[in-house]
Formats: C-alpha cells, structure tokens, sequence
C-alpha cells in the first residue's frame, strides 16, 4: 500500500476515534484489536491487513472506502441516515436549523 494512503488513513482513524470520544484501548476492544495495532495506524507507521480495516471501519461506523481513500459512499450515507432516525422530533429539529444554517453559510463564503 502506498505509504501517503497509510499516513492519511491514520489520521482518519485518530479523527473519527477523537469525534466518538473513544480511547485507543476502547477502540482496540471494538475493533477487536489491539491498542498498539491502533496507535501505529493512527501514527501511519503500520500498514493495516484487509481484515483489521474492515474491523476498524465498522468499529467507527464508517466504510472501508473513506478509511482507505477519504470518500463517503452510499454505505457512508446509510449509517448516517439511520442516525438521524433514531432522533426524537426536537433532535431532529435542532440538527435541520443546524444543517439549513450551514448550507447558508457554505453557499454565501463559496
């Protein structure tokens, strides 16, 4: 594997584990791994065997392909979409305001 996609799929790795406030021993135990098996991925100093990118990408509830190459997929959009769902009315609510006010603001500095 070229060594940039390893660098960048670390730093993926440690961003998504950062967002779900998870430890690398926490997410080594989701993932069914080791901590020293994640922090050399995060750090891009381990290329990662096909297995433990599945592992690692369903431990984070993203898809292999944003791990591996920083793209969402229609996988991506799922898992998303199920979140969302699972939001009572006023969740829901406050994630629209938020998401409409965004669009705004990308759209007006774009």
């Amino acid at each position: 594997m070229d060594e940039q996609i390893i660098i960048e799929m670390g730093k993926r790795i440690y961003s998504m584990r950062k967002e779900l406030r998870l430890t690398q021993e926490e997410m080594a135990e989701r993932a069914d791994t080791t901590k020293q098996t994640i922090s050399l991925a995060e750090k891009g100093k381990q290329e990662l065997r096909a297995g433990y990118v599945v592992k690692i990408a369903d431990a984070l509830g993203v898809s292999t392909d944003y791990l591996l190459k920083g793209t969402r997929s229609d996988a991506d959009h799922m898992t998303l979409d199920r979140r969302i769902r699972g939001l009572n009315n006023d969740q829901y609510d406050f994630l629209s305001d938020l998401i409409k006010k965004f669009i705004d603001l990308c759209t007006k500095s774009g």
